[in-house]
């Protein structure tokens, strides 16, 4: 069997009476891309945010490549990326000191690397232009080239596409499926379905709880259901 990149029991967080994510367990095999579905305000983000250790959980445990992101905290975040679907970058630095400053943070030293990753995003002709005059497609590259700089085997993907027109969110997609050929494990929320479809396994979480974990004919089977029985 394959190993488990990304694990979770009974996983909880609470926000005062709120509970965000519920009792959620989750095992994602290593090398899969793992759509994460549900609607605004389900606990996607929140889940994502305690997997990468920016968020205590109130009950339970996760752990990610084998580290658990609480005992292990440090093991844990070298071993992860992160991509939110905010451009969170210094827009005055240009992109190649962007990556270079969000790759020494994980310990990278290699300069190399970072011309390396321009080449592999597809950026490398914007090494010397400033984050803040990019478009959105370019800045989407470049915090995902800044979010693979150390080579981590987990990468978490929180909405990566909102925003950015279809040619750049089909462009963004082909460099996702390049990772995943590598090994790269995704774990990536998504509004979309048709993004949805290119995942090798799925997990729907609404009001914090996981209603569904499987494959994308799952989901579809399920819908299905969920709509011959509102008729």
């Amino acid at each position: 069997m394959p190993a488990i990149a990304v694990q979770t029991h009974q996983l909880t967080r609470k926000f005062g009476h709120l509970v965000a994510v519920d009792r959620l367990d989750l095992a994602v095999p290593a090398g899969e891309i793992f759509g994460f579905l549900g609607p605004n305000g389900s606990g996607k983000s929140t889940t994502i945010r305690m997997l990468c250790g920016l968020l205590t959980p109130t009950a339970g445990s996760a752990a990610v490549d084998g580290h658990d992101v609480q005992k292990a905290s440090d093991a844990a975040r070298r071993s992860i990326g992160y991509m939110g679907q905010r451009f969170g970058l210094y827009e005055d630095l240009t992109v190649q000191e962007n990556i270079a400053f969000y790759g020494a943070l994980y310990g990278m030293k290699d300069p190399a690397r970072v011309r390396e990753v321009m080449q592999q995003v597809g950026i490398a002709q914007k090494a010397d232009t400033r984050a803040g005059h990019l478009s959105g497609g370019w800045k989407q590259r470049l915090a995902l080239a800044s979010a693979i700089a150390h080579s981590p085997p987990v990468l978490f993907l929180d909405e990566p596409t909102a925003g950015i027109d279809p040619v750049a969110r089909r462009e963004l997609w082909d460099l996702l499926f390049d990772l995943a050929r590598g090994g790269t494990t995704l774990f990536v929320t998504t509004h979309y379905m048709d993004e949805a479809e290119h995942c090798s396994s799925l997990g729907y979480i609404f009001q914090g709880r996981l209603l569904l974990a499987g494959g994308p004919d799952d989901l579809k089977q399920a819908r299905q259901a969920a709509d011959a029985g509102n008729r």
